[in-house]
């Protein structure tokens, strides 16, 4: 090996999350949240897993993958019996053990959504809690013995679970209890050295955020009342959320991260 290519290795090397592996969920084009994660994650030096949804969001995610050299590109549906635990089997296989992994997922019907939450349908209710939270723990248990020497599990949430904010519904509910159940999943889990954590956004325009009514007025009001007088971007949710998987947090778990321009702290 010549001294620039030993030079590159060595540097390579360096980086905090070199040698680290994990997977990232949630990824549907290149403004998703979970795209600006695994940049962050594979400028850290970690291997990635990334998974899509269904063949319909595979020739969009795909390309990504392949940008961010992906190790695995998994069908993932976690409302599918077996999916979710199948794709992490696939993931101990491929790097035997997981030190990171990325949940970025929620789902919610429009009427859920944008009506009275005492509207809200049994089956309507139980749907979105299963994608947007329980699967969250059925990650953490199928994970659980690939993390024996411990890391990092990282969910989306947002400010709606601590106060109503308007056309969020029931998914303000439902990330309440995402919230509290990373709380009891660090006390569960930090024995063995498993950090649990709730990133918290301010308003993005992703996706899924889209389907939010009058979610332009909510950036624009975010903006005036945020102490930085602005709202946030991907990259930066992406760079907080990769540092978390680095040594650099190891003296943390259980926390709600805000990454909103402070908007959270005014009234």
């Amino acid at each position: 090996m010549n001294a620039i290519h030993e030079q590159t290795a060595l540097d390579a090397s360096l980086l905090p999350l070199a040698g680290k592996k994990g997977l990232i969920t949630g990824i549907a084009n290149d403004k998703s949240i979970a795209f600006a994660v695994a940049k962050a994650i594979r400028a850290l030096g970690g291997e990635i897993a990334i998974t899509y949804q269904n063949d319909k969001t595979a020739k969009y995610t795909q390309p990504l993958a392949e940008a961010l050299d992906a190790k695995l590109f998994l069908k993932l549906d976690v409302a599918e019996p077996g999916s979710l635990e199948g794709v992490i089997e696939q993931c101990g296989k491929e790097f035997g053990q997981i030190d990171f992994a990325i949940h970025s997922m929620a789902f919610c019907n429009a009427d859920d959504l944008h009506g009275r939450v005492i509207d809200t349908t049994e089956e309507g209710f139980d749907a979105a809690m299963n994608v947007s939270c329980h699967s969250f723990l059925r990650m953490a248990k199928a994970l659980e013995p690939l993390m024996a020497h411990g890391g990092s599990l990282i969910t989306m949430s947002y400010l709606g679970a601590e106060r109503v904010v308007r056309n969020y519904g029931v998914m303000g509910i439902i990330k309440a209890a995402l919230e509290s159940a990373v709380r009891y999943m660090a006390y569960d889990l930090g024995p063995k050295g498993i950090r649990v954590f709730a990133v918290s956004p301010g308003p993005i325009m992703t996706r899924a955020a889209s389907g939010i009514a009058n979610f332009n007025a909510l950036l624009e009001a975010d903006a005036v009342k945020a102490p930085l007088g602005r709202t946030v971007t991907i990259e930066e949710v992406g760079a907080l959320t990769a540092f978390l998987c680095t040594p650099g947090s190891s003296g943390m778990t259980g926390q709600t991260i805000y990454v909103d321009a402070g908007a959270h702290i005014v009234a």
